[in-house]
C-alpha cells in the first residue's frame, strides 16, 4: 500500500468541470420544480366542437364554458383563483357549467368560504350551473350546498329547459357518484323524448349508472385528467373504474362525455405533461361537425 499522501489526492476541479455539474444540477432542480411550481398553475383554454344528435338548430354554435376541479386550498393563491375567474369571464360564454370539487379541505368550511363568493360572481346570459363532487361533501355537505343554492346555481337533481326561438335544449344535474344520489332517473324522467339533454355529472363513472333516461352529451370532471402522463404510458392513476374515462370528449354508447382535465390537483400538489384547462365547447348539429 501506497503511503505517499499524494498517492490519494484528488486532481482539483476545472472551472469547465465546476459549470458542467453546476448546470446538471440546476436542470435537475428545474425538472423537479416544473410539475410543482409551473405546470399546477399554467392554465390553458381549449376549445373543443361538439356535434350533439337531435340539437335545436336556434343552439348551433352555443358555447359552453366548462370548469371544474378547482380543489380551492393553502396552495391556491386568492390572487390566481381571482384570475381564474376573470379568465371565464372573459370567454363570453353562453352559459357556464361547472361540475364540482371546488375546494380541497376535510371536515372545514375555510376554502369553501374562499371560492365560492367568487363562483357566485359568475355570469352568463344563459345563466351559470353547478352541480358538486365529494371533495365538497368531505369539506362540509351541508355548507356547500348552501351555496349551491345562494349562488343561484344549483342543478344538483335538476332538470331546467334553456329556450332559443321556441325551441328547448334541457340542462341536467347529477348527485356525485360516491358521495350522493345520482338522482338521475327522475331528473332525466319528465323530459320529452325527442328533446336534446346536457348532463352535468362530478364522476364520469356516473355513465355508467343504472339510469334508464338517454343522455345526449355529459359533462364531467374528477380524473384531473390523470394530473401525470408519463410518455408512452400515459396516466398511471385515474379515480374512476371505468380506466378509458381519463379525458377530452369521448363517443359512448347512450351519446358523448366530455372529461374536463379541470384545475386543481389532489394527492401530491404536481401536474405533469397534463396542464389544468378551462374547456370551451362549441355545440354543433350533426350535419355541422
Amino acid at each position: 500500500m501506497n503511503s505517499d499522501p499524494l498517492f490519494n489526492q484528488q486532481a482539483p476541479i476545472t472551472r469547465r468541470q465546476f459549470l458542467k455539474a453546476a448546470l446538471v444540477g440546476f436542470g435537475g432542480t428545474l425538472v423537479a420544480s416544473y410539475p410543482v411550481f409551473i405546470e399546477r398553475y399554467w392554465v390553458t383554454v381549449n376549445h373543443y366542437r361538439v356535434a350533439l344528435p337531435g340539437l335545436p338548430p336556434a343552439f348551433h354554435g352555443l358555447r359552453i364554458v366548462h370548469l371544474s376541479d378547482i380543489h380551492a386550498g393553502p396552495w391556491s393563491p386568492d390572487g390566481w383563483l381571482q384570475g381564474l375567474m376573470r379568465t371565464v369571464m372573459d370567454l363570453r360564454a353562453d352559459l357556464i357549467a361547472c361540475t364540482g370539487d371546488y375546494v380541497r379541505e376535510k371536515n372545514g368550511t375555510t376554502q369553501i368560504e374562499r371560492i365560492w363568493p367568487l363562483l357566485a360572481g359568475l355570469q352568463a346570459p344563459l345563466g351559470v350551473y353547478s352541480v358538486l363532487g365529494n371533495h365538497d361533501h368531505w369539506a362540509d355537505r351541508e355548507r356547500s350546498l348552501h351555496w349551491l343554492e345562494q349562488s343561484g346555481q344549483n342543478l344538483r337533481h335538476k332538470a331546467v329547459r334553456l329556450e332559443r326561438e321556441g325551441q328547448p335544449l334541457w340542462l341536467v344535474g347529477a348527485g356525485d357518484l360516491w358521495e350522493d344520489d345520482l338522482g338521475l332517473e327522475a331528473a332525466l324522467a319528465n323530459i320529452p323524448p325527442d328533446e336534446a339533454r346536457v348532463v352535468l355529472a362530478h364522476n364520469p363513472d356516473s355513465y355508467d349508472a343504472d339510469f334508464s333516461g338517454r343522455v345526449d352529451l355529459m359533462l364531467c370532471g374528477h380524473t384531473h385528467g390523470g394530473q401525470v402522463r408519463l410518455p408512452l404510458i400515459g396516466a398511471p392513476m385515474v379515480p374512476v373504474s371505468n380506466k378509458t374515462y381519463v379525458s377530452g370528449l369521448l363517443h359512448l354508447s347512450r351519446g358523448a362525455m366530455f372529461i374536463s382535465r379541470g384545475i386543481g390537483w389532489s394527492g401530491l400538489p404536481v401536474r405533469f405533461n397534463c396542464s389544468p384547462e378551462i374547456a370551451v365547447l362549441e355545440l354543433v348539429l350533426k350535419n355541422n361537425e
